[in-house]
């Protein structure tokens, strides 16, 4: 059975999920400051509130795609939100989450946090999915209907879970993108381009999996025997990428950051260690 929500914030990932929610049959009730953004929606039969307060009275499930948790805040502060379960697909830092859940209580609302882990093109794809951490009772409640816009992974009753996954995986994703394009910057200084390099490039990409089951180990047991690729080994070409950027003018940023970390390793003690043990030095101390 279908469920009415209302959806808050028409970004395209906001659009994205109307869309999708509308073609499976729910009665959605959308609002974005700019109304405009909704007209698309609106045509295919979303209903345009009036007011933020009045998209949030339409219906129990409220669903928010907004640039950061601060965003909520604005949205819904003259709000009844007495009943109200508030579903957070926002960006912003776990912490943050926490002060969300006491401030909606305190209204008398739930909070669902989201992570969303797809671009808004692949919303309801195969392969969508979503983090979700808070009240596992009101997850439950409204699975099915999460379950739209892609599969639903459920972390657990803290509300900071969700966050710290969605920004764990964006962590790897920014950094790897940047990766990309420096390692393109480099060649392209002898006049290569992206095209060229792009086959050598893939190929690396598609390498990094091998070495995830080797890190998950590692960090999860606390050993890092360091038989083959050991720190010193690792550093003294992280210090070669340093240099090579340097010499062609390419910006040392990045490369500059991941030899900060070897170097680190080493003077820790860790010299001989397996790479892995960079882990030691970038986990929190103590």
């Amino acid at each position: 059975m279908s469920t009415p929500l209302t959806l808050i914030g028409l970004g395209p990932m906001g659009r994205a999920m109307v869309a999708e929610y509308l073609e499976r049959g729910h009665a959605v009730t959308v609002w974005n400051r700019t109304a405009s953004r909704a007209d698309e929606l609106v045509a295919k039969g979303a209903h345009r509130a009036a007011t933020a307060a009045e998209a949030v009275a339409a219906t129990r499930l409220v669903v928010l795609s907004l640039t950061d948790y601060q965003a909520m805040y604005d949205v819904l502060g003259d709000a009844d939100l007495a009943g109200k379960t508030v579903v957070n697909l926002s960006s912003d830092t776990p912490g943050k989450t926490l002060k969300a859940a006491a401030w909606l209580a305190e209204r008398g609302a739930e909070l669902l946090v989201g992570g969303v882990m797809v671009p808004a093109p692949l919303i309801g794809e195969e392969g969508a999915y979503v983090f979700y951490s808070g009240p596992r009772a009101v997850f439950e409640e409204h699975a099915d209907t999460l379950r739209v816009i892609g599969r639903t992974e459920y972390l657990g009753e803290d509300h900071s879970l969700a966050q710290l996954f969605y920004q764990a995986q964006l962590d790897y994703f920014l950094t790897a993108l940047a990766a990309a394009l420096h390692s393109v910057a480099l060649v392209r200084t002898a006049g290569v381009t992206a095209a060229q390099f792009a086959p050598y490039l893939k190929e690396n990409v598609e390498s990094v999996g091998m070495y995830l089951e080797e890190t998950i180990n590692a960090v999860d047991s606390g050993e890092h025997p360091g038989e083959l690729a050991n720190v010193v080994m690792m550093g003294a070409t992280a210090d070669h990428v340093v240099g090579a950027s340097e010499a062609t003018g390419v910006d040392a940023g990045l490369p500059g950051a991941v030899q900060d970390l070897y170097r680190r390793a080493i003077a820790a003690g860790y010299g001989q260690n397996s790479w892995t043990a960079l882990y030691e030095v970038i986990k929190p101390a103590g």
